[in-house]
């Protein structure tokens, strides 16, 4: 048990781990703390509610990843700071990788997580320094779409899974220009995205 112990230390360490191999190490070390007896005066600290959510959350959403997204966290105790990344399949961004930060914030699940995208993109709901226009992640929305306690953390990977095929949005833009660029040609539009993908999002 002490082995596998130190094993879950090393991988937390050195690398970023997935989702089912974070489940995996946090077994391992309840079953290993099992074993230990509490010390005199130990005061466990206390879990935030975000902290509770998350811990259930998380393993419905990595059994519900979309078959283009792969989610990795720094460190094993922190749920809350993980990296999405998004390899399209189809649509005009087949062939790039994009990578997003998700930050989920210690009022979650009132408020939305968080999100900025860290590839260069050429998208009229994304912009080129990274902000993103999506209605799941507006803590206001008057037409009932944005965020609300009811949502989950596998909602914002799909939400933003579908950035790229079904909640692509022209007519609500971020990048104003490049919806712009759409409307007068798409076949010019296409090749910009195209060139991103080459320079910035390559596989």
């Amino acid at each position: 048990m002490l082995e596998i112990s130190r094993t879950s230390l090393r991988v937390r360490q050195k690398r970023m781990i997935t989702l089912s191999k974070k489940r995996k190490e946090n077994a391992a070390r309840q079953a290993n703390n099992s074993h230990s007896s509490p010390k005199a005066g130990d005061n466990s600290k206390r879990v935030s509610v975000r902290d509770m959510l998350l811990r259930k959350e998380v393993p419905e959403m990595d059994a519900n990843l979309p078959a283009c997204c792969t989610v990795q966290y720094e460190d094993v105790d922190k749920l809350h700071s993980l990296q999405l990344t998004v390899e399209p399949e189809e649509g005009y961004w087949r062939g790039g990788r994009f990578i997003f930060s998700i930050y989920v914030p210690e009022e979650y699940n009132i408020v939305p997580p968080t999100v900025k995208c860290h590839t260069r993109i050429w998208h009229p709901n994304i912009s080129e320094d990274g902000k993103i226009c999506l209605s799941i992640l507006r803590e206001h929305s008057v037409d009932g779409t944005g965020w609300a306690p009811t949502r989950r953390m596998k909602d914002v990977i799909w939400g933003l899974s579908f950035l790229f095929t079904d909640l692509l949005n022209f007519d609500d833009p971020l990048n104003i220009e490049a919806s712009e660029h759409h409307q007068r040609s798409k076949s010019d539009f296409e090749a910009k995205v195209h060139h991103y993908v080459e320079r910035y999002a390559k596989r």
